[in-house]
């Protein structure tokens, strides 16, 4: 189901699911190697290339070809991919009334300029367009103070797991898990 692309006060134009082509698997390597080598927390620690993340990144698509997983996609006017966020559907038959919400980024160049804000409220846009599904969840690496930045847009956190995440020797951090009911 494609969710019509919606402006965001940013100029951003954001898409559930889009056509996968070499454009837009492009796209967002390029993206993904910018904010982890910007030093954010989508699963990888700087310095980065984009064949350290192009496998992780086929995994994900994979997912959403098969159906397991849903993408929005954002654009600035010049149709580059400048945020996504992968929409992973429960499987476990009791959980399906909520998703995951994984590698949620802003190219870095924007961020500080609303269109973290603007992903966001993508995300829960696209999420109310999918049957049955009443919150999404997602997990943030602590120390970086996303968490706050997550409950600014309606979440609230969960749980915590104390120094679950090791981005390098004798750093450790927080795995912050963070919920938004839709109703």
């Amino acid at each position: 189901m494609t969710l019509t692309a919606t402006a965001s006060p940013t100029g951003l134009v954001f898409t559930l699911d889009p056509s996968v082509g070499p454009a837009l698997h492009e796209g967002i390597l390029d993206l993904w190697t910018d904010v982890s080598n910007a030093g954010g927390a989508v699963g990888f620690v700087p310095p980065v290339v984009r064949d350290d993340i192009r496998p992780q990144l086929v995994k994900q698509l994979a997912a959403v070809a098969d159906g397991g997983s849903r993408l929005v996609v954002g654009r600035d006017a010049d149709g580059r991919v400048v945020a996504t966020a992968f929409l992973t559907l429960n499987t476990h038959r009791l959980m399906t009334h909520w998703l995951w919400a994984y590698t949620v980024m802003v190219h870095p160049a924007l961020q500080g300029r609303g269109a973290g804000r603007a992903l966001m409220a993508a995300v829960a846009d696209a999420a109310r367009t999918l049957d049955g599904i009443e919150a999404i969840r997602l997990n943030c690496r602590g120390g970086l103070g996303l968490e706050r930045f997550y409950e600014s847009c309606g979440y609230t956190e969960v749980g915590r797991v104390p120094a679950a995440i090791r981005v390098a020797p004798d750093d450790d951090r927080d795995d912050i898990t963070l919920l938004l009911p839709l109703n």
